[in-house]
């Protein structure tokens, strides 16, 4: 399946991607377009849209895309990955990052990236060691 979305990600539309290919669909193709044009990209794909305004999954009050897609699929059983959740919430949503310690140096990784990698699929590919790397550290913790 397609999964369509804005691009230069930084934080949520790096762990989204992360969580769809581990937990949801390993075999997604990850797209990224202009933010005017995810939800049209994501129907002429018959694909999904998420992490813009008015896409299928987006900020759910006060909860990032990342939180939403783990209770959608029903993953907050996982304990590690609810860890992971509170830190991509914390480096995520805007007056959230003295939630967890770790969410600001996820959100200055995530601005970082942006100046290092110009191309997005790239930026994901690299980003998604991170989150592999956070993942396997909220285990220890568990």
């Amino acid at each position: 399946m397609k999964w369509v979305t804005r691009e230069r990600p930084k934080t949520d539309r790096i762990a989204c991607p992360w969580l769809i290919k581990k937990f949801i669909d390993p075999d997604a193709e990850i797209v990224f377009v202009s933010a005017d044009r995810v939800i049209v990209t994501a129907n002429d794909l018959g694909g999904y849209s998420f992490d813009a305004p008015g896409t299928t999954y987006t900020h759910r009050g006060d909860q990032c895309t990342f939180e939403v897609l783990v209770d959608e699929y029903q993953l907050g059983d996982d304990s590690a990955l609810a860890l992971l959740a509170s830190i991509v919430h914390a480096a995520d949503v805007e007056g959230a990052l003295d939630l967890h310690p770790i969410g600001a140096g996820l959100l200055a990784i995530g601005i970082g990236g942006l100046d290092v990698e110009v191309d997005d699929h790239a930026l994901l590919e690299r980003g998604s060691f991170v989150y592999d790397a956070l993942y396997a550290w909220c285990r220890r913790q568990q």
